[in-house]
């Protein structure tokens, strides 16, 4: 009888287990499976929080794609991939104590930081504790030598830049340019850059020196001067997403005709609600993918993320490409599961299969020409012009 009992309540357990299992969507064999933690460290509230929320829901959507098929097979074994957040509010010390959070809890690859200040602070963290970062804050020293942790997970705006005011000047015949930037380190730097870029182009650099403060609302003031200039182009270096619309709308109502253009990825949503018209011409750096490369599992990954947010931000084109580099790598080297040394060993060799991209696109790592070794990750780099709307693809580009 006892035996029996006892053949009954486990019975009654395995049901009550496996109905437990199937109502969090994890099948038998996935709760057999090791976890894999991903960390994310960057900006999700705030005028920038776009840049980060974009990271956090490519990660989440990528994730629970991969989980839902079986989880991801590294060497021997089978992982689930957890997702392990932290809002540093694009503070610093915020985001010191995000790393650390990291470090605690035994994640040795994360996502972020958004921004330079952010990115730079964490990196003895970092290499104190064995993690491989892969910020979108543009920075060289992060990636050059003696630094190795960091990794760029996008098109830096000294790559963009260049790259959008050559083709703005031979296509749209730009030879005047503006700047204003935000009294913030980052968009002060991305300032300096362009400015660098535009010279080695022979563009005449009417106003350089303007800036604003970040939670300035009304942008009048500040352009009125720049607008009296008459550039062909005024470019709002490293503006957060929030501030875009509100500068945009200011130069218009202020009577400027000329182009306006950024190297920081925006959202469409937020321009169209912030400027509606006003934003139709604008110019940014866009995510890493456009309809005409897409492949059929990145047209997959767009729908599974509009379904699991209600929305879709073009900037995660680019923004799904960490999780991806990262689990690829450490599927080429499973001792690099617990040991960075072994990931930075395979980074120079890595090649993959590029499964967001149409044809023989490969995932690999780049950046020798800019900071000397291969600190960057290898995603297209798409310029897009803002209508109506939606973003359009203004062209295609690459760096190495």
């Amino acid at each position: 009888m006892i035996n029996r009992r006892s053949t009954l309540k486990s019975m009654v357990l395995g049901a009550v287990s496996t109905l437990a299992l199937a109502a969090l969507g994890i099948s038998s064999a996935q709760a057999e499976n090791k976890e894999l933690k991903i960390g994310f460290v960057g900006v999700t509230s705030g005028p920038a929080a776009a840049w980060g929320t974009s990271n956090v829901r490519s990660m989440q959507t990528r994730a629970a794609w991969l989980n839902e098929t079986g989880g991801v097979k590294i060497g021997n074994d089978t992982y689930n991939i957890n997702i392990v957040t932290f809002d540093d509010q694009k503070d610093p010390k915020r985001a010191i104590a995000g790393m650390e959070k990291m470090a605690q809890e035994g994640v040795h690859y994360v996502v972020g930081p958004n921004v330079d200040d952010g990115a730079a602070a964490v990196r003895p963290v970092a290499e104190a504790n064995g993690i491989i970062y892969f910020p979108y804050a543009f920075p060289k020293a992060l990636y050059q030598k003696p630094a190795s942790n960091a990794v760029l997970g996008m098109i830096a705006n000294y790559q963009s830049g260049p790259a959008i005011y050559k083709y703005l000047k031979e296509n749209k015949g730009v030879k005047k340019i503006a700047f204003v930037a935000a009294n913030e380190s980052d968009p002060l730097s991305q300032r300096d850059s362009g400015v660098e870029a535009a010279k080695a182009l022979g563009l005449e650099i009417v106003a350089q020196n303007d800036t604003y403060q970040n939670d300035t609302r009304d942008f009048t003031p500040v352009l009125t001067p720049i607008v009296a200039l008459k550039p062909d182009l005024l470019v709002l270096s490293g503006v957060a997403p929030a501030n875009a619309p509100l500068l945009i709308r200011a130069a218009r109502e202020l009577g400027y005709e000329g182009l306006i253009s950024t190297e920081t990825a925006q959202d469409a949503k937020v321009l169209e609600e912030g400027a509606g018209e006003y934003a139709n011409g604008f110019i940014s750096v866009g995510g890493a993918s456009t309809p005409e490369i897409a492949s059929d599992e990145m047209k997959e990954f767009v729908t599974r993320y509009t379904k699991m947010f209600g929305e879709y931000n073009d900037e995660s084109n680019t923004k799904v490409y960490a999780l991806e580099y990262i689990i690829d790598t450490l599927k080429a080297n499973p001792a690099a599961i617990n040991d960075v040394a072994e990931f930075k060993k395979t980074m120079d060799s890595f090649s993959a299969p590029n499964p967001f991209l149409k044809g023989d696109a490969k995932l690999s790592y780049v950046g020798t020409t800019s900071f000397g070794q291969k600190r960057q990750l290898s995603v297209p780099m798409v310029v897009n012009e803002y209508k109506d709307g939606a973003f359009q693809t203004l062209f295609v580009g690459s760096v190495d």
